[in-house]
């Protein structure tokens, strides 16, 4: 394809996932504007992402530290927004430290004292939301929703960190059934419960430097149950890219 038709094809496809939000934000009774898109642009070229941008995108998310801070350098004309989606390792901390604005896949206090000890001075502190692993998934990173109140009290003593809310990868949504459906509400109803106990911890006179706005989950094939539960940043790859070869998921 031509790049001008890769460019339309990327601006229809944005255009139609807003479109999704707004009718998922009516439904609800929402401001649309409080709901964020994300486009998941892990494997994508940096050619995707430019399409991306052209069409309005801002907000990129990335998995992989080594290829996105390729990516972020080949980019750096462009004012984007860059966050990190995946499994932080230890020895990618600093990558992350250096060149994300978000990070949304925080579990652990090591590397929470690793990326606040290498954020550099003069950068603005490295946004962060806790992952959580709502469904007791073995496979999948988080902690537990009973350890979020202490996790949370210890993340927000730390200098160059700015807590700003949770992320969740809930059990997909691999068939409309109604009881896989049901699961799925009741895991992104609990995500929204957690979400305000956080918010109820720690109160804005108490806590002035905090602001607690962000519940980042909802992907392509969820956002409009994840919207209707108070989802306030969506994560979406493969209604925005295309899917990927062997992949099925943001």
């Amino acid at each position: 394809m031509s790049e001008t038709v890769c460019q339309r094809k990327t601006a229809n496809n944005i255009a139609k996932v807003r479109a999704r939000i707004q009718q998922a934000a009516v439904e609800n009774s929402r401001d649309v504007n409080s709901i964020r898109l994300l486009a998941v642009s892990k494997t994508r070229s940096s050619g995707n992402v430019r399409e991306a941008f052209a069409a309005g995108i801002s907000d990129f998310g990335e998995n992989y530290a080594q290829e996105a801070e390729s990516k972020i350098k080949e980019l750096a004309d462009l004012p984007l927004i860059w966050h990190f989606i995946g499994p932080v390792q230890s020895n990618k901390t600093e990558i992350i430290a250096e060149h994300f604005a978000w990070l949304h896949s925080l579990d652990r206090l090591k590397i929470a004292e690793r990326l606040s000890r290498q954020r550099q001075a003069h950068q603005a502190p490295l946004n962060v939301c806790i992952q959580v692993n709502i469904d007791s998934e073995s496979s999948k990173s988080g902690i537990k929703p009973a350890e979020l109140p202490g996790f949370a009290a210890e993340l927000v003593k730390l200098p160059h960190l700015m807590l700003r809310g949770l992320m969740v990868i809930p059990l997909p949504l691999l068939q409309t059934t109604p009881e896989s459906k049901d699961q799925l509400k009741c895991s992104l109803s609990r995500m929204r419960e957690l979400f305000q106990a956080l918010q109820q911890q720690f109160p804005k006179q108490q806590f002035p430097q905090l602001t607690i706005d962000t519940l980042s989950m909802g992907m392509s094939a969820d956002l409009e149950l994840a919207i209707a539960e108070g989802s306030t940043l969506v994560r979406v790859g493969t209604d925005i890219f295309g899917s990927r070869q062997g992949h099925h998921q943001d």
